[in-house]
């Protein structure tokens, strides 16, 4: 089966021809069967009562409501969850995204990919959305090792056991590709087709940006050093210690060759804070390996492609 996620938040004018993109793709049977899952993040238009609408002509269509708006990532969290396919997709409710692409997504994970995400090479936005999401998608790849030209696209194609073993909350849903290369799964990406919005106003505005580069700084930290945060924590506080002790010995130096006095020079308080902000540092980080030894889960460690067993220990373990 497969399961195609679309968070909304106040959408009902694009709904029912979503719908009827959708339809136009999966009827006939071609892909196979198929489900749409709608989560509704709180919408405080008539989101909901359209997407009800739709189900009681459809039985493919199923449905989530928040109580309130808890955020993209929190939707597609309860989508994935309530998701059966073996092949999960996930698309804006704005019509932006073109549901006549995800025959080429299925040709692209047909290829042996794991994730495949959208590029919206040729984009309808204004220029100031354009520059610095192309800005900060150049540094996502240079830093995350994960090279994909659009990490923003909501348009994605993932197979489930990618979103069984990836976790998202806060704003990392668009680092997905991201979590899921670091743990060895193999992403891809299409050129996509991108529409100009027809109905409602684009949700995200400059704070987005901000918002994106801590979500970097985040999903960094957990691909590179999750399992031995020491590494980084401990090693900038070392290298801030010695360089505080090297410092202070050189001021000491100084004072025995009889250059007194040394407490009204810069060079001491700068010693003196690389000193105390290195062994803060390097404790924090002996605490961080210790939370981490206690909470780590053997899953977490490492990602399993495929097992063999000898003949019988399947039913044994079962």
């Amino acid at each position: 089966m497969i399961s195609v996620v679309i968070p909304m938040y106040n959408e009902e004018g694009s709904l029912g021809e979503l719908h009827r993109q959708l339809a136009a793709v999966f009827d006939g049977g071609r892909l196979g069967p198929a489900e749409f899952v709608f989560v509704d993040d709180g919408s405080a238009d008539g989101s909901w009562r359209a997407v009800s609408e739709i189900a009681r002509s459809d039985p493919r269509v199923r449905a989530v409501r928040f109580r309130r708006n808890f955020g993209k990532a929190a939707a597609l969290t309860a989508g994935f969850q309530a998701a059966r396919g073996d092949t999960v997709f996930t698309m804006d409710a704005d019509l932006q995204d073109d549901p006549a692409e995800i025959p080429r997504f299925l040709a692209k994970l047909g290829e042996g990919f794991d994730v495949v995400s959208g590029w919206k090479k040729v984009r309808h936005d204004p220029w100031h959305k354009v520059f610095p999401s192309r800005v900060f998608n150049a540094m996502v790849s240079r830093m995350t090792g994960c090279h994909l030209h659009d990490h923003n696209c909501g348009f994605k194609a993932y197979r489930a056991e990618v979103l069984r073993e990836v976790g998202i909350y806060g704003e990392l849903h668009r680092f997905v590709p991201v979590l899921a290369h670091a743990r060895g799964f193999r992403v891809s990406e299409i050129v996509v087709e991108h529409h100009a919005r027809r109905h409602g106003r684009s949700k995200y505005g400059f704070s987005r940006f901000l918002k994106g580069f801590l979500d970097l700084l985040t999903v960094r930290f957990l691909t590179g050093f999750r399992q031995r945060p020491l590494h980084v924590l401990g090693g900038t506080g070392l290298a801030l210690a010695i360089a505080g002790v090297l410092v202070l010995l050189y001021l000491a130096a100084l004072w025995a060759a009889g250059e007194r006095p040394i407490g009204n020079r810069p060079l001491l308080f700068y010693a003196l804070g690389f000193l105390i902000v290195g062994v803060q540092l390097l404790g924090v980080g002996i605490v961080a390996e210790m939370v981490t030894s206690y909470n780590i889960r053997p899953g977490d460690t490492y990602s399993v492609a495929e097992r063999l067993d000898p003949p019988g220990e399947e039913d044994a373990a079962g």
